[in-house]
């Protein structure tokens, strides 16, 4: 593309972010911002300790968090193709709600 070509509009943002989280909920609950963040930290400290516990995190309305069991498997290392092995681990899966899915 040459120089004086006008740029390309930017796409719109496809995420919402924690402020705009915040400032929503404030808004919708009559809360401050601050109260606002700090139950949304709570939250997600909340959702955090549940998953390290081992224990599936239900969410109304989004989903359940839960964390699976990955098992050890073969991989090939990129570039020299050398086969190498990747240990068992934990991923975190997500369930999503009936009613999300509905209204989507």
């Amino acid at each position: 593309m040459p120089k004086d070509a006008p740029a390309k509009p930017k796409a719109a943002a496809s995420r919402i972010a924690k402020t705009e989280l915040v400032d929503r909920v404030a808004a919708e609950t009559g809360l401050t911002k601050k109260q606002a963040g700090d139950a949304f930290d709570a939250l997600i400290d909340a959702v955090i300790k549940g998953l390290q516990n081992g224990q599936s995190v239900g969410l109304p309305g989004l989903g359940t968090r839960s964390v699976r069991p990955t098992a050890a498997r073969t991989g090939v290392k990129p570039g020299t193709s050398e086969k190498i092995h990747i240990p068992a681990g934990k991923k975190i899966g997500f369930k999503v709600a009936s009613t999300l899915k509905d209204n989507l």
